[in-house]
């Protein structure tokens, strides 16, 4: 198709159909091919037993059976055990892999969260949790000193002893 055309929905539903039916015919078909595998392998490995016979032959069928039974049993197992020997072997070389490339740690975001919340996050909502420090802390009471104003005096007073002091270290 070009650019410029479009298909219609109409068009597109049809030829959606068509595959879909296709599809289903090769799946029927597949099915038929494996049912018909499947009866080919069975008549050539395990012929019909002759029942006709007498009571020590049909012993013998059924000892020849369970041979074969357990023989499939035994394969069985031997293939499960391999496979399961090297399920455990592609494990340990994923964790090795892992080990050796090392795990990336992500970037961390910034996220702005008071400490409630984190400590609600963290430990659920059924914890009432508060980190107000502030609520915890003892109120002090600043004492405010009241200086007498009879040891204070008369403000130039004060000044012209200063005046003096600094008169007596300039003289020495």
């Amino acid at each position: 198709m070009s650019e410029g055309k479009k298909m219609t929905s109409s068009r597109r539903h049809h030829l959606k159909s068509l595959m879909l039916q296709i599809a289903a015919n090769w799946i029927e078909q597949e099915k038929k091919d494996i049912a018909a595998a499947k009866e080919a392998y069975m008549a050539e490995n395990c012929p019909t037993p002759d029942p006709s016979g007498d009571q020590a032959a049909l012993m013998e069928l059924c000892k020849k059976i369970h041979q074969a039974i357990d023989k499939v049993d035994e394969a069985r197992y031997d293939a499960e055990a391999k496979v399961q020997k090297a399920d455990k072997e592609i494990e340990d070389l994923k964790m090795k892999v892992v080990e050796l490339a090392g795990v990336k740690k992500p970037a961390l975001k910034k996220v702005r969260m008071s400490a409630d919340a984190m400590l609600q996050a963290l430990l659920g909502g059924k914890h009432k949790v508060t980190m107000d420090l502030r609520a915890n802390l003892k109120q002090v009471k600043k004492e405010v000193k009241e200086e007498s104003t009879e040891a204070v005096g008369d403000w130039r007073k004060n000044i012209e002893d200063k005046a003096d002091r600094k008169k007596m270290f300039e003289t020495s």
